[in-house]
């Protein structure tokens, strides 16, 4: 049966996307928030959250590409199994 990958996805590729996609929402709002009140230093603030939550997606790829490589080389295992029988 085929799944989409979300229903099948490790729960540390789900922490890792939604805290990226989390911290990347902080850091949008502080900057909104700086460049409303006219705070250079919110912004300088904002850029680390910003920074952070792209290093999670990035992490959050690396995650999903391992557990995709170990599905297929399971797959692999069962057909070669299969076949061998």
């Amino acid at each position: 049966m085929i799944n989409d990958f979300w229903e099948t996805a490790p729960p540390a590729y789900k922490y890792a996307v939604f805290g990226g996609m989390g911290l990347t929402f902080i850091g949008i709002v502080i900057i909104v928030i700086g460049a409303i009140t006219s705070t250079a230093s919110m912004t300088y603030i904002a850029l680390p959250f910003i920074g952070v939550g792209l290093l999670a997606h990035m992490a959050s790829l690396g995650l999903r590409g391992r557990n995709i490589r170990k599905e297929l080389k399971a797959a692999e295992k069962r057909a070669a199994e299969r076949d061998a029988k």
